[in-house]
């Protein structure tokens, strides 16, 4: 069994299939001072709720701004760039969900076109190799790379400062050739990123400048 406290505070519990409720119970109740002192500490640490659709959108790694215009007309709601930074939502605004999910849609998009060419970038420059490069929306990670080669970034990077980005980058680079976090791995980070425990650190808590309506915990 396992319990994980979000930065929004929510709390999941995850238990195998066919646990018994007393078992579960007395999981928590172990577990309860634990539980309590976290989402304490994603309380005093949460940053105040912002307006949803959003009439901004910053994206710290890549040094964008992007300013929400509300066109209306019929349809579902629906998002496409418009030029000088403005991004254009058509479509019924009222629909929050469907909203949601066209932002998330741009979002996905977007991390694709600049952290894909990215990672490539810093592996030819550092001497890396990888085999692909996937871009997902996760809610606890940051990225992986699995042994086949492949390594994973999460769409919320696109507002981290770029320094913590390429941190990360390589970070799961650096997996490439030690699958673990050994001794050797961290000397090829510091190698090749000798600040990585303050930018670490900044990433750790990076999720407190992700919009609620990326996580999934507000905004539809």
């Amino acid at each position: 069994m396992a319990v994980r406290v979000f930065h929004t505070g929510r709390v999941e519990v995850v238990v195998p299939a066919r646990t018994p409720p007393r078992a579960i119970e007395s999981f928590l109740a172990r577990h309860r001072t634990w539980i309590e002192r976290k989402r304490e500490e994603a309380r005093l640490k949460a940053v105040p709720p912002v307006p949803f659709p959003p009439q901004r959108i910053e994206l710290a790694a890549c040094g964008e701004l992007w300013r929400l215009h509300l066109a209306g007309g019929p349809g579902r709601a629906r998002v496409a760039p418009g030029g000088g930074g403005l991004l254009v939502l058509c479509g019924d605004a009222g629909d929050r969900r469907a909203v949601r999910e066209a932002l998330r849609c741009w979002l996905m998009q977007r991390a694709r076109q600049i952290l894909s060419p990215w990672l490539s970038e810093c592996a030819r420059e550092l001497g890396f190799e990888y085999r692909r490069v996937a871009v997902r929306r996760q809610r606890t990670r940051w990225g992986s790379c699995s042994t086949r080669g492949t390594i994973s970034l999460n769409c919320c990077l696109l507002f981290q400062p770029a320094a913590v980005v390429r941190y990360l980058m390589i970070h799961e680079l650096a997996h490439t050739r030690h699958m673990n976090h050994s001794r050797q791995f961290w000397q090829c980070v510091a190698q090749h990123c000798p600040q990585y425990r303050r930018l670490d650190q900044q990433l750790l808590e990076g999720w407190r400048v992700v919009p609620s309506w990326v996580s999934g915990e507000q905004g539809g």
